[in-house]
């Protein structure tokens, strides 16, 4: 596929314009430390002024793909709020935990726990989605111990696109349930997030809190709908992946949408395994990042049984039969 040109369609260009301009602003505003630095190579935590940058750069590509303006203006007010603030976030979280990072003027729920992500790990997964759609086995292989072939089967499997996420299956007995995760395997996963979380109790959700937070199935094929449409009519902003990407082409469409009040973004998978079994174009994935809560979904077209040719989510085949009136019949892909 041919690299857009400087001709290219206004949206594009916006992109790359805003794009560029987000990568000159982050260039001036990170102070010296390093963009990986994490508290087992910077005791004291990265101070405020390199979180905001990490927030404007948030706000600025969410700006320039086309989101919420309020969500955008959410994240450049916490930027703010972080620069004026006194007490350094690294040295609030480790006193008071995440109800002191929401006691930062414009700190949600959402906000809080993307700071205490990059106070813990240095790393942003939101921000890294946002910047060229790179897949959350980049972010499971900077656990010692876990490889490429390891962390797509751990996401393709449990769906796992966060370190947190990654905690609580370690925990609750899904890790180990992922061929080559044995007990030993999942005793180093479990202490190596611990040394980086710097806490010896896991955070991990009560029983039955991630069944109660899952979206309609409805809701998610119709976010899937509208962004398998509106990326064919060419009406998406357009992203450069980092992965399998020589050209470094912008040709990744992204969706950022709402249903009643949840934030989702939505992009094609970017995985080896898509790329191995031509699906680049057909499997969707769904993040939803809000104060209310976070998850991520896929969904593909059914090749066999009676779902076959319908578009369900994976792991929910047996709603989305129910939502088609039919019986699922083994209809996964």
């Amino acid at each position: 596929m041919r690299a857009p040109s400087d001709n290219g369609p206004p949206v594009a260009r916006g992109l790359r314009e805003r794009r560029e301009g987000a990568r000159v602003l982050r260039h001036r505003a990170d102070p010296p430390v390093s963009v990986g630095a994490s508290p087992a190579t910077n005791p004291a935590g990265p101070d405020n002024a390199w979180l905001a940058a990490k927030l404007e750069e948030v706000a600025e590509l969410l700006e320039a793909q086309e989101a919420n303006p309020f969500r955008v203006r959410a994240y450049r007010r916490a930027a703010a709020a972080l620069c004026r603030h006194s007490e350094a976030v690294s040295a609030l979280l480790a006193a008071r935990g995440s109800a002191g990072l929401r006691e930062i003027e414009g700190v949600g729920e959402s906000l809080a726990r993307a700071l205490e992500e990059l106070v813990r790990t240095g790393r942003l997964a939101l921000l890294e989605r946002l910047r060229s759609g790179s897949g959350p086995e980049d972010v499971l292989t900077t656990v010692a111990g876990i490889g490429p072939e390891l962390a797509h089967r751990i996401h393709e499997l449990l769906g796992i696109d966060s370190l947190y996420a990654l905690e609580a299956a370690a925990h609750d007995g899904r890790l180990a349930s992922v061929a080559g995760m044995g007990p030993v395997r999942v005793r180093a996963v479990r202490e190596a997030l611990a040394g980086r979380f710097q806490r010896h109790v896991p955070l991990v959700p009560p029983a039955g809190v991630a069944a109660l937070d899952e979206p309609p199935v409805a809701e998610l094929l119709d976010i899937d709908r509208e962004y398998r449409e509106r990326g064919a009519a060419g009406a998406l902003p357009r992203i450069a992946p980092r992965r399998f990407n020589p050209a470094h082409e912008a040709w990744l469409p992204v969706l950022h949408t709402e249903r009643a009040g949840r934030h989702y973004t939505a992009l094609y998978s970017n995985t080896a395994r898509a790329h191995e079994l031509g699906a680049m174009h057909d499997w969707v994935v769904i993040y939803r990042d809000d104060h209310e809560g976070h998850g991520q979904w896929t969904v593909v077209s059914a090749r066999r049984g009676a779902l076959a040719g319908r578009r369900v989510v994976r792991g929910r085949e047996a709603r989305c039969a129910a939502l088609y009136g039919l019986e699922p019949n083994g209809g996964a892909p």
